[in-house]
């Protein structure tokens, strides 16, 4: 097939949600050698563990550092990831193992956070134009592989939800050696019956149905490290909940679950947790997303999770 020859099919299919979705295939090429977007790849709270991510093989950590070249989009709540990650090696003993920076340079992890205007550095609002965002960059920047966008409050209607996935996956039929990470939103306090989370399982359900890669940062952010579950108690982003049931957020598990366990020292020496400043949120919220942000990396990379 020549350059630039696109063989389009057309499918429309209309969910009970009134999801409308688009495929079509380009042969338009990218660069990559890790799992292609055919393979379902759902990464949230089970993977956000430190012992979900120190089980990571090492060989994996360096194949994600020499294979990937990450764009990542977003604005203050989706940079909770890469606060975390920028304590992450000194907690790990500070051996430059988990480097990251903005060219990929000295052996690090190419991790690219584009300095455009705030207003187009997430998808609130933007769910009809991060495509062509998208489209542009990577037209001036074919080394990148790895394409995630963040929200910063999730756009609760069905337009907007539905211009997001089938913006997505329109993309990955463009550039089908990009690898494309879906995402879901940061909790709002409204609990399992707001529209939050009934957007944010649109999401879930088009990613696991249709085999996508999802960082969901929404399910991360519902439960503490022994796996508590908080969003039927109303959590929100900055890990306040109702702890009695009476319509305040008068607890917080995160600083109830770090003032029982190790903070003050590395992870060889003990530590259980490393202190962070996530925006909006507490410091361990910022660590289980640097620690599902290294386990979705290292499966990009070819890790298959075993």
């Amino acid at each position: 097939m020549k350059k630039g020859f696109i063989v389009l099919i057309l499918i429309a299919l209309v969910s009970a949600g009134g999801l409308i979705l688009f495929f079509y295939y380009s042969n338009d090429s990218g660069n990559g050698n890790f799992n292609t977007n055919s393979e379902k790849m759902i990464i949230n709270h089970n993977h956000a563990h430190l012992e979900d991510f120190t089980s990571i093989p090492s060989e994996w950590i360096i194949a994600a550092k020499a294979n990937l070249s990450i764009v990542y989009w977003h604005t203050s709540h989706g940079s909770q990831i890469t606060t975390g990650m920028s304590l992450l090696d000194a907690f790990m003993g500070d051996n430059d193992v988990y480097e990251f920076n903005n060219a990929g340079t000295g052996g690090a992890l190419h991790y690219h956070e584009p300095s455009i205007d705030y207003s187009r550095r997430d998808l609130t609002g933007y769910t009809d134009q991060f495509d062509d965002e998208t489209r542009t960059f990577l037209s001036s920047n074919p080394e990148y592989n790895v394409v995630i966008w963040s929200w910063c409050g999730l756009d609760k209607n069905n337009a907007s939800i539905n211009a997001y996935l089938t913006n997505m996956n329109q993309l990955e039929s463009e550039y089908p050696n990009v690898h494309f990470v879906y995402m879901t939103a940061h909790l709002e306090g409204t609990g399992e019956d707001g529209d939050l989370h009934i957007y944010n399982q649109m999401i879930r359900r088009y990613c696991n149905k249709n085999n996508k890669t999802l960082y969901d940062f929404g399910d991360i952010e519902s439960y503490n490290p022994e796996n508590e579950y908080f969003l039927d108690r109303d959590a929100n982003d900055g890990c306040y909940y109702d702890s009695d049931g009476n319509g305040s957020l008068d607890a917080n598990w995160a600083t109830e679950w770090q003032s029982t366990h190790d903070g003050t020292h590395t992870y060889p020496n003990g530590g259980e947790w490393y202190d962070c400043s996530p925006a909006h949120s507490e410091a361990v919220n910022g660590n289980l997303k640097a620690y599902a942000a290294w386990y979705l990396f290292a499966r990009l990379a070819g890790w298959n999770g075993t």
